[in-house]
């Protein structure tokens, strides 16, 4: 058998309890022609793997989460959160730290709740799989800069958190503007190797159909899309192309070491360890 199924989940780090409910999960599932099987939102890591388990249905499957899946630092940043900022740091990218101290660790709950379903943690240092149900992390922010078909060359699009002393009436509307550029960007996939088809679901046809909300709450909503959308097609290109086009980060020093916290990405040449871009910040 053959992987056949690419998930993507943006999964939401606030877990929910009694008296406050989780934050929506992103989450999407496409096929090697590109097609978009499923595509919405969960609430919840129990929900969100059991939406897992329905796309993944009999085939064999790789779902990549944006969320922090292998957790052991005891305090700091995990080597793979460290070297993002290393290698896509010239591009506006960074990621956040996390370690045992950290309150909110819904993806080492998914994971380990994955592995019960019969899911296998892939840390990548192998190449691809190329059967079973295996999850991964990745991180959507270095997939967008990673992946040439994107273009965008210089940073990645501020489609999230606004620059430093913007007012908020004037960053709504530049948001929203940037988000309508980033999914017609998306759009352009339609013919790249591995395609992703927004056209072929609704949710998605929807996505690329509307313009952006300005209101919080709404273009919550989309992002948590977008990067499901992006984590599935990453997982595309990886079981497709491999280190030929992806770089597995947080790989330890010593070969023989077990299992390692990583983060799989697109990268091109300069974002690879041997040849870190230098250039800098403007």
């Amino acid at each position: 058998m053959a992987v056949t199924r690419f998930l993507g989940v943006d999964l939401a780090w606030r877990e929910g309890r009694e008296d406050l409910p989780a934050n929506e999960t992103g989450v999407a599932v496409l096929d090697p022609a590109g097609r978009v099987l499923d595509a919405g939102w969960t609430r919840g890591v129990p929900d969100t793997l059991d939406w897992a388990n329905a796309a993944a249905g009999s085939h064999d499957a790789v779902m990549f989460v944006d969320a922090s899946l292998l957790v052991r630092n005891p305090a700091g940043q995990r080597l793979c959160e460290t070297q993002v900022g290393q290698r896509y740091g010239a591009w506006r990218v960074s990621a956040h730290s996390t370690n045992l101290r950290s309150p909110r660790l819904a993806g080492a709950r998914l994971l380990s709740l994955a592995g019960q379903a019969g899911w296998r943690y892939s840390d990548g240092r192998a190449g691809p799989p190329a059967s079973g149900r295996v999850i991964c992390e990745s991180f959507p922010h270095c997939t967008l800069v990673g992946a040439a078909e994107l273009g965008y060359d210089r940073e990645r699009p501020r489609y999230k958190r606004p620059p430093r002393r913007l007012p908020v009436a004037q960053w709504r509307p530049l948001r929203a503007a940037t988000c309508d550029e980033l999914i017609r960007r998306l759009g352009r996939l339609a013919t790249a190797d591995p395609p992703l088809r927004l056209d072929s679901h609704p949710v998605t046809r929807q996505l690329a159909g509307e313009p952006s909300p300005l209101g919080d709450a709404a273009y919550k909503h989309r992002e948590d899309l977008i990067d499901a959308l992006l984590c599935a097609w990453t997982a595309a290109l990886w079981v497709r192309h491999g280190l030929r086009r992806c770089q597995v980060l947080g790989q330890p020093d010593d070969a023989a070491a077990g299992t390692a916290a990583t983060i799989i990405v697109p990268a091109r040449p300069e974002q690879r360890g041997t040849q870190l871009n230098r250039r800098a910040l403007g």
